[in-house]
């Protein structure tokens, strides 16, 4: 079950720093003149960062897991760091703060 932790760090590295912002649900079906007005780095940050704090749950979970030997601790920490991050990520990353502000240009 580690793989699932190493897929989320993969997929926060590749959007955040490789730029696939097409992996946001969403994002590519705006057109051209909409993705102009959402912060698009400030969403990929969003999700760099919920991906990672999922990962590390998780990884977590697993470690305890094994010290303990009780599997149940890390599926413990696998839905709780889905029950957390998903919401998180929807809530944050479909805020206002990332919609950007027209400037004025007659000035």
């Amino acid at each position: 079950m580690i793989g699932i932790p190493i897929l989320f760090i993969i997929l926060g590295i590749l959007i955040k720093y490789g730029k696939l912002y097409f992996l946001i649900a969403g994002y590519n079906t705006m057109s051209k003149e909409e993705q102009t007005k959402v912060d698009i780095a400030g969403i990929a940050t969003v999700f760099r960062n919920a991906m990672f704090g999922m990962a590390f749950l998780m990884i977590a979970g697993f470690c305890i897991a094994a010290k303990l030997n009780n599997p149940m601790v890390e599926t413990a920490s696998f839905f709780g760091a889905i029950l957390i991050g998903i919401p998180y990520l929807l809530v944050k990353a479909n805020s206002k703060k990332f919609v950007l502000k027209e400037t004025d240009k007659s000035q």
